[in-house]
């Protein structure tokens, strides 16, 4: 699955694939929080994560690229040459799902689907039936149903997410879907995202948010880390992981090898941290250990760096 993974990225590249959102200076400013100025790509045809600390600015992001949220300045560009966010073929290309309170509370399955496929001409209540099935959430045809308000956090975020994967779209945008999700849901929700994006043969995205991207790694191709509103670093995962390497060794080597990494933790017994993967010789030469770093130990590493500047 990886090598086929890796070759289908390869191929896109060499095909120049269209971006499905380009964002130009984008800025949203509140009283004590201003997003941006973001300059951004999402590529078409993958699976973006956007990864960053609570109150980085990412819900902030997708509520703007969802029409929830008016900019102050900036633009944004989808599938190339649509930039009306209101315009109502462009929101029938687009799912969005936002991680509370997306469907009234004494709404039930049957209601949320009479009420999408009257919203909706793209939603087909045969597949949303069949996502609910897979979500273990039950028949949505069934007389006697639980109210939104009775299901457990985890449950009411399958049927959002079962909602709008239900419709023929081009792009999900998606806050913190897996944030109410337990391990086994999350693993349905990777393949999801790998059905829906091979279903179209790269001309459809995926586009979500998370703060823990442990249990997401095998769904993320592309990664955008952002902290204090702006965004610190991004490109493909294979990429990234050729960009940094992972540094660990014992204590007496942790103040010869600092001056060459971004960010390590550690103490007497050890360190462990994320350094440039062009300072692997030096480091290598302290008696330290060099590995491929997973998508989770960058955005520690990544995102602690960011937070260390941001307090300079």
């Amino acid at each position: 699955m990886k090598d086929s993974l890796h070759d289908l990225i390869a191929t896109e590249r060499e095909n120049e694939m269209k971006n499905a959102v380009e964002i130009k200076g984008l800025t949203k400013k509140y009283k004590d929080f201003t997003l941006g100025e973001l300059d951004l790509s999402i590529p078409c045809g993958f699976a973006t994560a956007l990864i960053g600390a609570n109150g980085a600015g990412k819900t902030t992001l997708i509520d703007i690229l969802s029409g929830v949220t008016a900019r102050n300045s900036g633009e944004t560009v989808y599938f190339g040459d649509m930039t009306d966010i209101d315009d109502g073929e462009l929101r029938n290309r687009i799912g969005y799902c936002s991680a509370v309170n997306f469907f009234p509370p004494d709404w039930t399955l049957r209601t949320v689907a009479q009420s999408m496929e009257l919203g909706f001409d793209n939603f087909d209540r045969k597949r949303f039936s069949e996502l609910c099935s897979r979500f273990k959430l039950g028949d949505p045809e069934e007389k006697k149903q639980k109210k939104l308000i009775k299901l457990s956090d985890g449950n009411k975020m399958r049927t959002y997410l079962a909602a709008v994967m239900a419709r023929d779209t081009e792009l999900l945008i998606l806050d913190e879907p897996a944030s109410a999700l337990d391990p086994l849901a999350r693993d349905l929700l990777c393949d999801l995202f790998r059905e829906y994006l091979s279903e179209r043969d790269g001309e459809r995205t995926v586009l979500f948010s998370t703060h823990n991207i442990a249990d997401m790694e095998f769904a993320t191709d592309y990664a955008v880390f952002m902290a204090r509103g702006k965004v610190v670093e991004a490109g493909y995962v294979e990429d990234l992981k050729e960009k940094y390497i992972l540094v660990h060794g014992d204590g007496e080597t942790a103040e010869k090898a600092r001056p060459f990494m971004l960010s390590q933790t550690g103490g007497r017994s050890g360190f462990e941290g994320i350094a440039l993967a062009e300072n692997a010789d030096m480091l290598g030469a302290f008696d330290t250990a060099v590995e491929t770093p997973t998508l989770q130990q960058l955005s520690v590493g990544i995102l602690r760096k960011a937070e260390e500047d941001g307090e300079e």
